[in-house]
């Protein structure tokens, strides 16, 4: 099974000059990226936690559905 990309970031709240808070999300072996946008560190927090939520979701085995027989027809 593949591992998520980002199942091994880093995150980091970080005040922003120009007001407002950033992630900063760090992978193994790849340059960090900072996400902006935030009025508030509760905003930021709020979005690594549903970020790291949905990794972890993505990460999940799927289960793969196979089409089941028809079913008797019945006289």
């Amino acid at each position: 099974m593949r591992t998520h990309p980002h199942a091994e970031a880093v995150y980091n709240v970080v005040p922003l000059d120009a007001d407002g808070f950033g992630v900063k999300v760090s992978i193994p072996d790849t340059n960090p990226t900072m996400v902006s946008g935030f009025d508030t560190k509760d905003a930021a927090e709020a979005w690594v936690a549903s970020h790291k939520s949905r990794v972890r979701a993505q990460s999940q085995p799927r289960t793969i559905f196979r089409r089941s027989a028809p079913a008797a027809a019945t006289r």
